[in-house]
């Protein structure tokens, strides 16, 4: 792939996704939104090494006047906690960020998660640039403004809407990302197919081999159109009122699965590709939708290498307890994203919990 591609978001905070190799390079662009002269460049212990020196020495070709400091997460869900929100705190303390400063977020979903939530609350809220570096934090976790921690009781509990400035996706960085990162990343692109997209399935089903083999072209099409679906969601229902809660297939299943491994088992794209895979379960025992859906999707998901099955050792009840405080449920009960059949999801409220254990006690 050559040419750059551009995705916007409207609505209240307009903002632009750009996509395409060679992007953390390019200081002009990565500088453009820093209104200010300070930055603090947000990254972790595996992604810093790699390229938060060529990011700070590409801003500072382009503002030699700015001054961009450095702080550095431990890699890992476990870090996304209140103490590393206070740690990034006082990073900006230390720099004396003022009101025009901005948050270069610079890693995967951890570090945008958090690095977006410090620059949410700093001086009630300042600029925010992410820059991730994961294909799941490409199509996922970088748009629609979404920062949060999280707490030993659920994951992204403590959290703000924060739309960013800008978002740069560098598509050159995937080529050095584990494979079990890449497929994580593609459990979230094919959410997009099975919430409101069949084609999308698809034709990422049809390129499944060229997308595990990182071609850009597959790549560049797969985010693009992931992008375009959130961003067209993000503008409709910015604060998760209503729609934007599709985006949660799996999600509801998936977090209480992280949580109950305390972050050390399967990784979030994994933690949903199963999650999916019991939402279709519930929806088919709902009646909802066919287990012939099911069966397709689960078969899609293995196909690109992702887990399906609930990881042995789990308690259901444990499971359910922790879905109870998922930010999904109301206080009439369980709440989920479920659907009709692939390519049509939808908010189902007053969810029985004997349906889920069951669906639980059978995965």
């Amino acid at each position: 792939m050559s040419a750059r591609q551009r995705i916007d978001v409207g609505g209240a905070a307009p903002y632009a996704i750009h996509i395409g190799p060679g992007l953390l390079a390019d200081g002009e662009a990565l500088a453009a939104p820093l209104r200010g002269r300070q930055a603090l460049l947000v990254s972790d212990s595996h992604v810093a090494p790699l390229h938060a020196d060529a990011v700070r020495g590409a801003l500072l070709a382009a503002r030699p006047d700015a001054r961009i400091d450095t702080f550095v997460l431990p890699a890992g869900e476990a870090a996304k906690t209140l103490a590393g929100f206070g740690d990034a705190i006082a990073a900006l303390a230390a720099l004396g960020a003022t009101r025009d400063a901005c948050v270069y977020a610079l890693g995967g979903g951890v570090v945008g998660d958090l690095a977006g939530f410090a620059a949410a609350c700093w001086m009630r809220g300042i600029d925010c640039v992410q820059l991730p570096t994961s294909l799941l934090a490409m199509v996922d976790s970088s748009v629609g403004g979404k920062t949060a921690v999280d707490l030993p009781l659920g994951k992204n509990l403590v959290g703000a809407f924060h739309p960013p400035r800008a978002v740069f996706a560098d598509t050159a960085v995937l080529r050095s990302l584990p494979d079990r990162e890449l497929r994580a990343g593609l459990a979230e692109v094919l959410k997009y197919g099975a919430i409101a997209d069949a084609g999308f399935l698809d034709w990422l089903s049809g390129r499944a081999g060229a997308l595990l083999e990182r071609e850009d072209a597959a790549l560049a099409g797969a985010i693009a159109r992931s992008c375009a679906h959130k961003a067209a969601i993000v503008e409709r229902d910015p604060f998760e009122h209503g729609e934007r809660a599709l985006l949660n297939f799996g999600h509801t299943f998936g977090h209480a699965i992280e949580t109950a491994q305390a972050y050390d088992g399967l990784n979030h794209g994994e933690a949903v590709a199963v999650g999916m895979v019991l939402a279709a379960r519930l929806s088919a025992r709902l009646g909802h939708a066919s287990e012939a859906d099911a069966d397709r999707l689960q078969a899609v998901l293995e196909r690109f290498g992702l887990p399906v099955a609930l990881p042995a050792g789990l308690d259901p009840d444990a499971l359910l307890a922790h879905m109870r405080l998922d930010k999904k449920a109301q206080a009439s009960g369980l709440r989920f994203v479920l659907w009709d059949g692939i390519g049509r999801a939808r908010v189902v409220a007053g969810v029985p919990a004997d349906a889920v254990l069951a669906v639980l006690r059978g995965a």
